[in-house]
Formats: C-alpha cells, sequence, structure tokens
C-alpha cells in the first residue's frame, strides 16, 4: 500500500511539472514566448550558448543563467521521473534520447507556432539536464537497493 502512495504521489508531482515545462516553453512571456512574426532559429550547435557567455557581461548574469542553466535544470526532473515511473525508461540511453526526443519536438513547435525559436543548442542543454537528471535516478536507487539489500 505504501508503494502504491509513493508511485500515486511521484506520477502527480510527474504531471504538475509536465504542465508547468508546457507553461515555461510556450506561454511564459518573460521567458521570450511571446508571439514573433519572423521565424527565429539557431542550427549551429554551442552558437548562443557562447554568445551567452562571451557577451555575458553585456547581456548580463541573470539572461544567462536562466538560458544555459534554465534548460539544464528544466529537463532534469524529467530524466529522473521517465525511469522512476516507466520501466521502459530505465536505460540511461533511452531516458536520455526520451529528453532528446522531448526538447527537439518543443523545439519544432516553438518554431511552427512562433513562440520563441528553434535552437539546437537547448536541445543540447535540455538533453544535458535529462541526462544529469537520470544521473541523480540511478543514485538514488543504487543508494535505496544497498539499504534494502
Amino acid at each position: 500500500m505504501k508503494e502504491h502512495m509513493i508511485r500515486t504521489a511521484e506520477a502527480v508531482v510527474f504531471g504538475l511539472y509536465l504542465v508547468l515545462l508546457f507553461y515555461v516553453l510556450f506561454f511564459a512571456e518573460g521567458y521570450g514566448r511571446a508571439a514573433v512574426e519572423e521565424l527565429r532559429y539557431n542550427l549551429v550547435p554551442f552558437a548562443e550558448i557562447s554568445r551567452f557567455l562571451t557577451y555575458h557581461r553585456q547581456i548580463g548574469i541573470l539572461p544567462v543563467l536562466l538560458n544555459i542553466g534554465g534548460n539544464i535544470l528544466g529537463f532534469m526532473p524529467l530524466g529522473f521521473e521517465l525511469p522512476a515511473l516507466i520501466p521502459f525508461f530505465r536505460k540511461g540511453i533511452r531516458a536520455v534520447a526520451g529528453g532528446a526526443l522531448l526538447s527537439s519536438m518543443v523545439e519544432v513547435i516553438q518554431l511552427v507556432a512562433r513562440v520563441g525559436s528553434y535552437d539546437v543548442d537547448d536541445i543540447l542543454l535540455n538533453t544535458l539536464g535529462t541526462l544529469l537528471g537520470y544521473l541523480v535516478y540511478r543514485s538514488i536507487s543504487g543508494y535505496r537497493r544497498r539499504l534494502d539489500g
């Protein structure tokens, strides 16, 4: 019974995370989600990351942290919760590929809907976040196995 309650709580938290992620990625004007007329995109890996790091003094540290850190932190829960809730994603490559696929879909939707821009660097950072979240999941599940065993 206790295990069922934990699973249910995890599923609810994951659902709330997905709703918040969806809002931030598609509707939060404070994060550059206002509708734009022209298509904006970056297909050059590390171009935007490099620009943010190079011009951090002019841009300000907060936008740099929000862009780089936000993209990583925003997808860490995905890397943690996918394998915790769905056994298929307990292999690292599947969890990370799931994060990369979701991030790619988000970027395409942002481009087509013109609510932000398509940025390959966002995909890289989101995928890194998924990987880091998966590594946290593995660490915690390994620790729990040692406690149980």
